[in-house]
């Protein structure tokens, strides 16, 4: 269940007493990177916690988290991105966003980290495969990196690119998907609050085998829309093509929001399995974030733009 504001709760009623006081690590972490301080300023306040955004429900462990991934550029099963993603360097980083706008710039991570106040977010994870975590992810709202490149009205869609360096992500080196990886993301998805670039999990930096050094978090869309290590963002006016779709078109729709009524071809997604849990539960439509992206979709038919 979701969580509004109220003034009688405090972080702790929230989020783990452990989890908590990792925030400050966070901060010294980014401070020995040259990223000392909060929205631009040395010794700023701890990261912000948005309450409102954040789920009660009791974070994954964060050994799972890191160690039981998707990650196909580092391997297909669920062990070798935590076992390959090492050899990945995140240092020296730049992000590109252009397309319909009106300030297109390259970002370089560190300047981009430190110029954005960041947040904590515990956020539900739903895999297509039918699997889910509750991940504590540090980061800022995507809707702010767009706003710095002042979008034109021809921005209709967000287009999203993956790194490409076999050298160093050894699954790009077969034919598993077409190269790199693309995702994309309607633009009043993109700017929705929810949306978010996290750059951290568990109060602590981005693990490569996560999608360091910054990737796309969103929450009521399966999780593979959540596409990792960033290079490239574009605002376009036509829908862009995405990785899986391409792959499989019929299995794999654009939007991919999260529906227990649509099925896979393959199983239903009417239930799913949280990790470190015994028995399967119940998936809830937009992964529970119905009452905040629901009126996004009015009137469209979720079976056919699945």
């Amino acid at each position: 269940m979701l969580i509004r504001h109220r003034p009688d709760l405090t972080d702790n009623d929230v989020t783990d007493r452990g989890l908590y006081l990792r925030r400050r690590e966070f901060i010294t972490g980014v401070a020995g990177l040259g990223l000392a301080g909060l929205g631009g300023m040395a010794g700023a306040a701890p990261l912000a916690f948005t309450k409102g955004f954040s789920t009660t429900e009791k974070p994954t462990p964060k050994d799972d988290v890191t160690s039981y991934n998707n990650f196909y550029e580092f391997g297909v099963d669920k062990g070798d991105p935590a076992e390959n993603a090492g050899k990945l360097k995140t240092r020296p980083w730049t992000v590109r966003v252009d397309g319909a706008c009106e300030a297109p710039k390259t970002f370089d991570i560190d300047a981009l980290i430190k110029a954005n106040k960041l947040e904590e977010r515990i956020y539900r994870l739903r895999c297509v495969e039918g699997w889910s975590m509750v991940i504590p992810w540090v980061g800022f709202p995507l809707k702010d990196l767009i706003a710095a490149v002042k979008p034109t009205s021809k921005a209709k869609f967000v287009a999203f690119e993956t790194l490409m360096r076999p050298s160093e992500m050894t699954g790009q080196r077969w034919d598993v998907l077409q190269w790199p990886y693309r995702e994309g993301l309607r633009i009043d998805e993109a700017v929705h609050p929810l949306t978010l670039i996290a750059v951290g999990l568990y109060g602590e930096t981005l693990p490569n085998q996560n999608g360091a050094p910054l990737r796309l978090v969103v929450p009521w869309k399966y999780g593979f829309k959540s596409i990792k290590s960033i290079t490239r963002i574009s605002l376009t006016d036509r829908q862009p093509p995405t990785a899986w779709n391409l792959s499989a078109p019929r299995e794999y729709g654009f939007y991919s929001n999260v529906n227990p009524a649509v099925d896979h071809p393959r199983w239903s997604q009417a239930t799913e399995r949280r990790i470190g849990e015994f028995r399967r539960r119940d998936t809830l439509a937009f992964n529970g974030y119905g009452e905040w992206v629901a009126d996004m979709y009015r009137g469209m038919d979720l079976k056919k733009f699945y």
